[in-house]
């Protein structure tokens, strides 16, 4: 097993349709030992029975807006364990009508709020748990196409998405001083809970199927495999960069 007896955080479960539960899923499955952090009471709700199925050392509550909780959730993770191995960062949100119509009508608190959970989020819990992660750890986030080109309703999550991918080639300088690698993963479109709240989003489904090289749309255990590579020492000269997992999309032009 790849993982054998490396400790792994997860933050972004929410459900079993969640991308995180597809990476916790795999690296499960090649031995990790698993914590999950979550944002508030009624996901704790959701995600005890997962966390138990996978053999879950540690659920915590970490709501990544508050640097108190952040904080909080860190120092509950040392007095558990004496390192970290893996940091999964599945975190993004933004409110609703700024998913649909004009980009340009995106209110400034709307994109403070884009910005400030799903790309300052990765920033926050690095700095948090850099003196847990231990030599030759990874940290992995999710980023999607929306970053680089526009997609109708993404609006300030792709703003936000861009963001992210800047911190973690930024972040990759910082960690990898102490040997910690960091890397983006650009799923493409999953059926989850938060890509429900995007107007229009069963179109890219269809989208994808009929223009993706390998026809399809992709799974949450594609996903999981992908992360599986960037935590295990298989990825051991990468950092800093994107990886795409979306049947192949992202290389089509007209």
């Amino acid at each position: 097993m790849l993982l054998e007896g490396k400790r792994a955080l997860i933050f972004g479960v929410v459900n079993e349709r969640s991308i995180a539960y597809g990476i916790a899923e795999q690296l499960h499955k090649h031995g990790a030992r698993l914590g999950f952090g979550y944002a508030s009471t009624p996901i704790r709700k959701r995600l005890e029975p997962i966390a138990e199925r996978l053999d879950g050392e540690l659920l915590f509550q970490c709501d990544v807006t508050s640097d108190a909780e952040i904080q909080s959730g860190a120092n509950l993770v040392r007095e558990k364990w004496d390192g970290v191995d893996v940091l999964v960062h599945s975190i993004a949100y933004a409110n609703r009508e700024d998913l649909k119509g004009r980009f340009i009508d995106t209110s400034r608190e709307g994109y403070r709020i884009a910005l400030d959970v799903s790309s300052y989020s990765l920033v926050a819990l690095c700095r948090a748990y850099e003196r847990l992660l231990v030599h030759g750890a990874s940290v992995i986030t999710l980023s999607y196409y929306g970053s680089g080109r526009v997609v109708a309703n993404y609006n300030a999550m792709g703003v936000a998405k861009a963001a992210l991918e800047a911190c973690v080639r930024y972040l990759a300088v910082d960690l990898g001083v102490s040997g910690v690698r960091i890397n983006a993963i650009s799923a493409g479109p999953v059926k989850t809970l938060a890509a429900s709240a995007v107007s229009g989003f069963h179109n890219i489904l269809s989208l994808i199927e009929e223009k993706a090289p390998l026809g399809r749309n992709i799974s949450l255990e594609d996903v999981g495999k992908c992360a599986l590579y960037l935590a295990s020492d298989l990825s051991s000269g990468t950092t800093g960069d994107v990886v795409f997992v979306d049947s192949g999309y992202n290389i089509m032009g007209l």
